[in-house]
């Protein structure tokens, strides 16, 4: 019997009580001295370096998981709204923006990829996503309601935006406020999505449209 890919990987490992215990003890200090270090130690490449982003971050989310490589330069605000599961990936430069009152959850085994932008202010990644280098989640737009004052300037409407299980977010592409990619879609490179994605579909374009199934799905 074949084993599934997604069960034969190697298990993540319980990060050092070291490392748990200074984080514990970060807990304890200002909001502003725990994002200081965190600044500190933003650019470093080396184990040191990296040890000390993730003790940081696991001081300040409300809930932080095992075996988690936060990459240089990539940072994130209002992490108190953060839930972070084992062995997530955040490449180099991303920025993942929340906000006070907010929800961010990133679910077990996620890849973000560098450079990439998360409106973060009601965001769900169910686990395994591929969140590719580039892309874009949005998750708030303004009214534009009344006309005759600047946009800028009208009610911001936020709403959840949910990537499913197992789905791949191409390179360069963005997902619109409010949208749901369903459990194991691929979204094409540079697509921008303004509708639900269907699970196990492919959506490519601009707008993004839907392509096929993936192989061995039947609808």
């Amino acid at each position: 019997m074949r084993v599934p890919a997604v069960h034969a990987m190697r298990a993540i490992e319980r990060d050092p009580e070291a490392e748990l215990a200074f984080a514990e003890e970060l807990r304890s200090k200002s909001r502003d001295e725990v994002l200081q270090l965190a600044a500190a130690y933003a650019l470093g490449e080396d184990d040191d370096s990296s040890r000390m982003r993730r003790a940081a971050w696991r001081a300040l989310t409300g809930r932080f998981g095992h075996g988690v490589r936060i990459s240089r330069g990539a940072m994130a605000s209002f992490l108190e709204t953060f839930e972070i599961g084992n062995g997530v990936f955040i490449g180099e430069q991303a920025f993942i923006q929340g906000r006070a009152g907010g929800r961010c959850i990133i679910g077990d085994r996620c890849w973000i990829g560098p450079q990439s932008y998360l409106d973060a202010r009601d965001l769900v990644l169910e686990e395994y996503v591929g969140w590719g280098p580039g892309a874009k989640a949005l998750g708030s737009q303004h009214t534009g309601e009344p006309h005759d004052i600047p946009i800028i300037q009208t009610d911001l409407e936020i709403t959840r935006t949910v990537i499913g299980a197992w789905s791949d977010i191409g390179v360069n592409s963005v997902i619109l406020p409010g949208v749901t990619i369903g459990k194991g879609a691929i979204v094409g490179a540079g697509a921008v999505v303004t509708h639900d994605v269907e699970p196990f579909s492919i959506v490519v374009g601009v707008p993004a449209r839907f392509l096929s199934w993936r192989e061995g799905h039947q609808k």
